[in-house]
């Protein structure tokens, strides 16, 4: 029998702090935000003449989403490394600091791109074929904010295809009728996302002038910012509605769409341009609230009227 040393033990440890690390990094928690929009895409899918998509989809369109967010926030990190350790806001983050090397977490991001390939190849042919186009969106959008302040709206697309990614997961027709759900479905996505991400860029307003990068507050200002940060969360809700209006949804979707409605009331009543303390409460409690009760709601009609013969 082989005995632990505690030379194993210490580079066991060692090991688990270094994934701690990295997952920290790049908010792997955060994955909730667009796994319950994931979820949506399949359950309004399998609404039609599909039925229960089973759990091999639900297992494969998880790690899809967990692979493809990840490989994003990895290169992300990367990507923007010498930006973040010139902020201030930024400038203890794990990259910046040396606590993990650019090589890990390239590692990450190869393993996790690996994991999306693979998932989408599960899934089916479609899903499997479209993968170079989600990857466009999931690499470049980092890139983004170096030459235009329409960033918030790229970084939206790219959350915006997780009920793409669900509903043709499902339902992988290439039609006009088939697509229409669910790219409404992602643009509500991408309103919502975009939508946050320039209240969340309000806090470097004065950084990004100064370094020559683009966003709507550093164009703007952050009173016209939340303006128009209020203009695309409508936008959203108006997006969600047509969804319901097109797919008939019973009134349980239409509960979720008013949950969803006052919980981004609330969000802007909590940022203000001369007040931004409650940013991360905004950002990140009131989003992951609304996805999941989108998501909750959205199921529950499916259970109520889950077949549209």
């Amino acid at each position: 029998m082989q005995v632990e040393t505690p030379g194993d033990l210490s580079r066991g440890g060692k090991a688990f702090g270094k994934a701690r690390l990295l997952l920290d990094s790049i908010k792997f928690e955060h994955t909730i935000f667009a796994l319950p929009f994931a979820y949506l895409g399949m359950a309004l899918a399998a609404r039609g003449t599909h039925g229960w998509p089973g759990w091999d989809k639900l297992l494969w369109v998880t790690l899809a989403m967990v692979g493809a967010r990840t490989v994003a926030m990895s290169l992300n990190r990367l990507i923007d490394a010498r930006i973040d350790a010139r902020n201030p806001r930024t400038a203890n983050r794990a990259l910046p600091t040396r606590q993990i090397r650019p090589a890990e977490m390239l590692a990450l991001a190869i393993g996790s791109g690996a994991l999306l390939a693979f998932s989408a190849y599960q899934l089916n042919p479609v899903c499997f074929a479209l993968l170079p186009v989600a990857a466009v969106f999931l690499v470049g959008y980092s890139y983004t904010k170096r030459f235009t302040w329409l960033s918030h709206l790229f970084l939206g697309l790219t959350d915006g295809i997780a009920p793409i990614g669900g509903w043709l997961a499902v339902n992988p027709t290439l039609s006009a009728e088939n697509l229409l759900p669910p790219l409404l479905l992602g643009l509500a996505v991408a309103a919502w996302v975009g939508g946050f991400d320039i209240l969340y860029a309000c806090q470097d307003i004065e950084f990004d002038r100064a370094n020559g990068l683009q966003s709507i507050p550093a164009r703007f200002g952050a009173p016209r910012a939340l303006q128009i940060s209020e203009m695309a969360h409508g936008a959203s809700i108006g997006f969600l509605a047509a969804v319901g209006a097109l797919l008939a949804l019973p009134w349980p979707f239409w509960i979720g769409v008013g949950v969803a409605t006052w919980l981004l009331m609330w969000e802007h009543r909590l940022v203000r341009p001369d007040d931004l303390t409650h940013i991360d409460l905004a950002f990140f409690t009131i989003n992951s609230y609304l996805s999941l009760s989108v998501f909750a709601f959205t199921l529950l009609a499916t259970i109520l009227a889950p077949v549209a013969r």
